[in-house]
């Protein structure tokens, strides 16, 4: 199976470089994933294609600002992304620049010691200040690349979602970014059972696939825990025939993994890609994905490849907004 076979044409002015002015006020595209059928729709009326009993498992995941600026000893800069705070001592970061192990970084006060290059623009480092509170204070908003900006005040508030908690995330769960508080209270109104879990979106995520075949890629690992009421809830909803709903590919994939080892909590690896067995979801709200990325895969193994191209393209027509601060598309 090629990389290259999960492409699309997505032209520039489609991609979404800032976010809507009003969180929420975007499209959604509905796309039944057994006849391929397309629904123009917006976000706000995602209540209208959930059902009293369903279950929706949103990621309670905080974005770290995790993009630091440090300098070696001659005065060279060299940028940072922080990608795993969990790891009590050595952390990963991805790294612009040349570094070689050894090298010692600094921003304000902290010294960062790099202890190992792992290859692909990775080191492993440690600091004598912890990196994630090294990040709060020192660093910015990790903006994809794709968005040719730096990060803007209005981008601490509009890359993050309206019930982050658990501080931890190297980028935002990104189909979580037009959800309102609003919409969730009308979810509940109807019936609608919201639980949440715990993804830190790190390599495992964004990491480009660098293998020409999509068998040859290998995901990173991400720490995750599924809340025992998140697990009742999912039980319950499974056992009367109502739908488990995921509120973004990092759902999907610890859902999955969960239902694949039985681990509610640890560190999830698992590469979904077409031709994949889905156990846990029955439905997946999500953005519009890059070309040949590893999202684009999960989603075209939840949709089906054709259907999902198909519904691109469509969308690329009625000219929809891509990517992290774009549209939504439901898929049910």
């Amino acid at each position: 199976m090629l990389v290259s076979d999960y492409n699309y044409d997505l032209p520039e002015e489609r991609i979404a470089k800032f976010p809507p002015e009003v969180r929420g006020t975007t499209r959604l595209a509905v796309l039944n994933r057994k006849t391929g059928k397309i629904k123009d729709s917006y976000y706000r009326d995602l209540a209208d294609f959930l059902n009293k009993g369903d279950t929706i498992i949103l990621n309670d995941t905080r974005v770290m600002q995790s993009r630091i600026f440090t300098t070696l000893p001659d005065g060279r800069e060299r940028e940072l992304v922080v990608l795993e705070r969990h790891q009590p001592e050595l952390v990963k970061v991805m790294y612009r620049g040349k570094l070689h192990a050894g090298n010692t970084l600094t921003v304000g006060d902290a010294k960062i010691e790099v202890v190992e290059i792992l290859g692909n623009g990775i080191a492993e480092v440690k600091s004598n200040i912890p990196l994630d509170e090294l990040a709060e204070k020192y660093g910015t908003v990790p903006l994809p690349p794709y968005l040719h900006r730096d990060a803007t005040e209005a981008d601490k508030e509009r890359y993050q979602t309206v019930w982050g908690k658990e501080m931890g995330s190297a980028a935002a769960p990104t189909a979580s970014l037009n959800m309102t508080d609003d919409l969730i209270k009308r979810l509940e109104e109807k019936g609608v059972i919201v639980k949440y879990l715990t993804l830190h979106v790190g390599l495992g995520t964004f990491l480009p696939i660098r293998s020409d075949e999509v068998e040859g890629h290998k995901m990173h690992s991400e720490w995750f825990n599924i809340p025992d009421d998140t697990l009742t809830a999912i039980k319950t909803a499974k056992e009367n025939n109502h739908r488990v709903i995921a509120l973004g590919t990092t759902v999907a994939r610890t859902l999955e993994y969960y239902a694949k080892t039985g681990k509610t909590s640890g560190e999830d690896d698992i590469f979904i890609y077409p031709g994949f067995n889905f156990e846990m979801i029955d439905a997946l709200l999500t953005n519009f994905h890059a070309p040949k990325s590893t999202v684009l895969m999960l989603t075209a193994a939840f949709a089906g490849w054709e259907n999902l191209h198909q519904a691109y393209d469509h969308c690329v027509k009625e000219k929809y907004n891509f990517l992290s601060y774009g549209d939504s598309m439901f898929i049910c």
